[in-house]
């Protein structure tokens, strides 16, 4: 038999997560029939190479998804809201990438090496959510944990890439790490501080329970996606001077006994994950080593000798590729393969 083609929409294309997903669908063949690129009307007519051609961006309206199989969004949540429904009424399965979908109960939210079963609930809005990048990165090292041994809490704090903010902000910490090597004044429009020479434990908006909107992404969304709301999770998200890849150091606390042996053996034949972990040699997971790659990079791998099950990891990945474009990808793929 032929293999299926499918039409294929990225919404927000012109934006950084959304030229990594045009990358991603050419880098790994996905099987195209057609593919068009939507943006706010400020993009239209400028032009994306894709496999060869140069690709006029067209206006992310409601009427744009016609005849069109599968669309990626990563236009922001706000547009999600409005489009995503839409998109879903012409027939069209949605992959978002915003944060607009993720806890709706009827809207799977999917980490392709972790629960790709999940892909089947599709069916009840149209919409599949892609997980935030830094609860996705960490699932990936942590799911054969939690099937081995149970994972009865985690605490986590994560170090993130200014990229995860968006352009103006990989703009801003270039810009101001070069003015304050030449003593110049810099600017601050992104952050409400100094990101250069510095870290910010201060990721999206604060909550009325003193967490930040990102840190209660990672507890509710872990959750979700483990199936399991009897895991303890607490975070701290921290916004660090790295152009690319989060990094996170995790405390696990399993329910079963277990060793740093036992993980580092696991973790070794898991898919999508690199164990990094020489210390001897200086040899763990960085984050220039993680940029440009969508395996997650684990090391540091040890024995919690404070309590009776744990285990302290660092887990370092690319945000703009694992931790959302290729993974939006992936759902895709999962469904051209499986469902559609």
């Amino acid at each position: 038999m032929p293999e299926k083609t499918f039409n294929v929409a990225v919404a927000g294309a012109t934006g950084a997560v959304g030229n990594q997903m045009i990358t991603c669908l050419e880098e790994r063949n996905f099987p195209l029939k057609s593919i068009k690129f939507l943006a706010s009307s400020r993009s239209v007519g400028r032009k994306i190479r894709f496999r060869g051609d140069m690709i006029p961006v067209e206006e992310l309206t409601g009427d744009a998804f016609q005849g069109v199989d599968i669309a990626i969004f990563s236009a922001g949540g706000g547009p999600s809201k409005t489009f995503a429904p839409q998109a879903a009424r012409a027939g069209c399965v949605v992959v978002d990438n915003s944060s607009a979908w993720r806890m709706d109960p009827k809207v799977p939210l999917v980490v392709p090496e972790v629960n790709p079963h999940a892909v089947a609930d599709y069916t009840q809005k149209g919409i599949i959510a892609n997980p935030n990048c830094s609860t996705i990165q960490m699932v990936v090292a942590l799911n054969p944990i939690q099937k081995r041994f149970g994972i009865k809490r985690l605490v986590i704090s994560t170090y993130q890439a200014v990229s995860g903010t968006g352009k103006k902000a990989i703009d801003e910490l270039f810009d101001q790490t070069r003015a304050m090597i030449n003593f110049l004044e810099y600017k601050k429009t992104v952050y409400p501080h100094r990101i250069a020479f510095n870290c910010l434990p201060h990721i999206d908006a604060f909550q009325d329970n003193g967490y930040t909107k990102e840190e209660m992404k990672m507890v509710n969304e872990t959750r979700k996606i483990f199936e399991d709301d009897a895991i303890g999770v607490t975070a701290t998200t921290v916004r660090v001077p790295v152009f690319y890849s989060h990094s996170e150091s995790v405390n696990i606390e399993t329910r079963k006994p277990v060793t740093a042996a036992e993980v580092r053996e696991l973790l070794g034949k898991t898919p999508g994950v690199r164990v990094v972990d020489d210390p001897e040699n200086n040899v763990y997971p960085l984050a220039t080593e993680a940029a440009g790659q969508d395996l997650t990079l684990v090391g540091r791998i040890r024995q919690d000798e404070s309590i009776a099950n744990g285990i302290n990891m660092w887990i370092v990945a690319d945000n703009i590729r694992k931790g959302a474009a290729t993974n939006a990808v992936q759902i895709a793929e999962l469904l051209a393969e499986d469902y559609l």
